[in-house]
């Protein structure tokens, strides 16, 4: 998907996916967001946003969260409001990671898995994850100002092997996965 239109207020992020079956460990996804400078939009986060933490100015917060998947629907919502940003911050990027307690899980091994982007009854985004089957971690989509100082929204299904702590520092550079580039075009060392 392309850029989103003019003027984004309030956006939410839902993710959804089954719960382990029994006597598995469970299956927990969450969402994260790291927020850029805009004098460094491809660089270190700023700060970065997850279940336990929202941002210092209240602008990027999780209001769902789930450790099991276990509910209906969408069991784990993060909400942005990329319009509220002080102009420092150019740049925000969204991931949803799997962690690995139970052993390696990658999102083929999820089942049900779903991420939802919307803002108020417009769906800007919707993806199941097969795209990023072999991956334990993805970004989603990103929110950028435009020239006007207006946010706009790109799709951004990019799959990654780090593990939540890494990724969250990696996430919003320039391409980083085996999945972002036909394996020609990969620099070497990259998997």
């Amino acid at each position: 998907m392309g850029s989103v239109g003019e003027g984004l207020g309030k956006v939410e992020v839902r993710l959804k996916w089954d719960p382990s079956p029994l006597g598995e460990a469970a299956r927990h996804l969450d969402i994260v967001a790291a927020t850029y400078s805009a004098d460094d939009p491809y660089g270190r986060p700023v700060y970065v946003v997850h279940y336990d933490s929202r941002s210092p100015d209240g602008t990027i917060n999780m209001t769902r969260h789930s450790q099991t998947g276990q509910g209906f629907g969408y069991v784990e919502v993060m909400v942005l409001e990329p319009d509220r940003l002080a102009p420092l911050y150019g740049r925000v990027v969204v991931g949803v990671v799997i962690h690995q307690d139970g052993g390696r899980r990658t999102f083929g091994d999820i089942h049900n898995a779903g991420v939802l982007v919307v803002q108020r009854y417009t769906e800007l985004l919707a993806d199941d994850f097969s795209g990023v089957a072999d991956s334990i971690a993805t970004t989603v989509a990103e929110f950028v100002r435009d020239s006007s100082g207006e946010w706009e929204m790109h799709g951004m299904i990019r799959g990654s092997d780090s593990d939540p702590v890494p990724f969250t520092m990696e996430m919003g550079g320039e391409p980083f996965t085996r999945h972002d580039r036909s394996p020609e075009d990969r620099p070497s060392g990259t998997v």
